[in-house]
This record gives C-alpha cells, sequence and structure tokens, in this order.
C-alpha cells in the first residue's frame, strides 16, 4: 500500500504547516485521530490539513501548538494562509483545487472559472461589479486564469465538467467572447484534457435543480464538495453528503448528452455565435 502523498513544503504556506503537522504528529506517536480530539474534528479532518486540502483555521493552529508543544509555531505561520487572492469563501476551495486529482463539476449558469477565457471572465466580473475600477477588474481576472494553469498539466487533474444548456445559451460578454469561449472548451476536450457533457433543456427537472455542485477527489485526503450561491460558498467534507452530491452527479451525467453529441451541440452554438458576430 502506498504511503502518504509527499508534500513539498515549498510549494505554499499550507503545504509546509501540512508538512510540519505531519512531522510533529507522528514523532508524538499519535493517530489522526487521537489529535483530532482536542480540536473537536475528525481524524479525516487532520488528514486534510496535513495532505494541504483544507486550511487551518487561528483557533486549531492554537489548539494545535498546545497539543503537540510546538511552541507557537503554527499561530505564527497560520497567519500567512490568509493571503489569497481569492475571496474568503471561495480561498479554501481554490486552494484544493490545486492538490485535487479529479475535478467533477456541475455548473448550472457560467461555463466553470478553470475553463473560462480571459475575455468570458472580464464580462463576468464585470457584471458581478459594474462599479468596480479596471484595475480591480484585471486583479480579479488574472488570479482566475491563475487558477486554470492547473490544467498546464496533461493529465492531473481529470477535470469532468457537465454544463446545464442554460450556460451555453446566456450571453455574457456578447457573440464573439461566447463563441470563443465554447470554442476554448471544445479545443480542450478535443485534445483529451477535459470532459465535458450538456445538461440539455429537454431533460426538464433533474437531481440538482437547487444549484451547482463541485466534487474534489485527493491522493491521500477524503473527498470533498463545494456548493456555493451569491458571494457564498462551503466545503463539506461529511462523508455522508459527500456521498449525496457524488450521487446527484451522476444522476446528471445519467441525464446529459454524451461527450461526443455534447461538443457537437457546443461548436453549433459557438458558430451560431460567429454568426451573429459577422451580421452585426
Amino acid at each position: 500500500m502506498p504511503g502518504p502523498k509527499k508534500l513539498d513544503p515549498s510549494s505554499s504556506p499550507r503545504a509546509l504547516l501540512g508538512a510540519e503537522l505531519r512531522h510533529r504528529r507522528e514523532a508524538a506517536d499519535l493517530s489522526q485521530d487521537d489529535l483530532g480530539a482536542p480540536l473537536f474534528v475528525s481524524g479525516s479532518f487532520i488528514g486534510q490539513l496535513e495532505a494541504g486540502t483544507r486550511r487551518m483555521q487561528a483557533d486549531q493552529a492554537q489548539r494545535l501548538d498546545e497539543a503537540l508543544g510546538a511552541d507557537g509555531f503554527f499561530v505564527r505561520n497560520c497567519a500567512a494562509l490568509k493571503q489569497s487572492k481569492y475571496p474568503d469563501h471561495f480561498a479554501e476551495a481554490a486552494e484544493a483545487e490545486r492538490v485535487a486529482t479529479t475535478i467533477k463539476q456541475y455548473a448550472p449558469l457560467l461555463i466553470p472559472g478553470l475553463l473560462q477565457t480571459e475575455a468570458y471572465a472580464r464580462a463576468v466580473f464585470r457584471a458581478y461589479q459594474p462599479t468596480a475600477t479596471e484595475e480591480l477588474i484585471d486583479q480579479l481576472v488574472s488570479a482566475r486564469l491563475e487558477r486554470a494553469q492547473i490544467l498546464a498539466d496533461p493529465t492531473t487533474p481529470l477535470l469532468w465538467v457537465v454544463l446545464d444548456e442554460a450556460v451555453l445559451r446566456r450571453r455574457s460578454g456578447g457573440s464573439a467572447v461566447m463563441a470563443a469561449a465554447l470554442r476554448h472548451i471544445v479545443g480542450l476536450a478535443r485534445q483529451n484534457r477535459v470532459i465535458g457533457q450538456v445538461l440539455p433543456f429537454s431533460v426538464g427537472a433533474h437531481a440538482a435543480l437547487d444549484g451547482g455542485v463541485k466534487l474534489m477527489s485527493f491522493t491521500d485526503a477524503p473527498p470533498l464538495a463545494y456548493v456555493d450561491g451569491l458571494g457564498m460558498g462551503r466545503l463539506q467534507d461529511d462523508p455522508a453528503t459527500v456521498a449525496r452530491y457524488a450521487l446527484t452527479y451522476e444522476l446528471l451525467v445519467a441525464d446529459a448528452l454524451p461527450p461526443d453529441a455534447s461538443l457537437v451541440l457546443m461548436e453549433s452554438v459557438a458558430e451560431d455565435y460567429a454568426h451573429d458576430d459577422e451580421q452585426l
């Protein structure tokens, strides 16, 4: 059986804390469950901290210092984790993406951030914040495109998205922007870098009418689910909850068009947008 994934402490503050936490716990001859008890968290949560898939909070850092006799190490370094380019409600999920081996997402309204083009992302952020300065919009777009760099690896993570047909039809940024955005997704799929499916309007009622969901799996930590809403989001690690969202995703996949047919539809809609733009 393979051992725990080796973290690179220089890759991020979270990786540093995770590597140090694992080292100190093992040196103290404590199991993850043993260490989780004084923090009032599960052993699997400790494993997620060690694997870098969860963010350490200030109160947890203090208890870890006390439990492991770390002389304030975790409290001193935990502050670095608060420095993020992303909103508080999404920062932890964005960091988890970086170490995920599989990401499965149902998007009901917008192209997922990992698949957005610069022009599409700019249109979305401008819609979110119509009075924001260009400098702020530039920063938000830059951070979103930086997230997408995880797709530069040819195989990891496996990214599998189900797009509601509304995503294709909602004209975000204009016809030219939409044509390029959809062709970008098709291109990645044709290169076998992502799996894309479309949930057509003809399906009617389906298992995720309440909203989108993102599922993330990891090499050496339990899976997570991320659900969001207007200005809010939450990572879920309860096994029963994650399993319920996983079943929801499987039902969506069953209802969606097969990948090949989905790409044909996306290409057709992109052509329609391109034709509309030519007519202007």
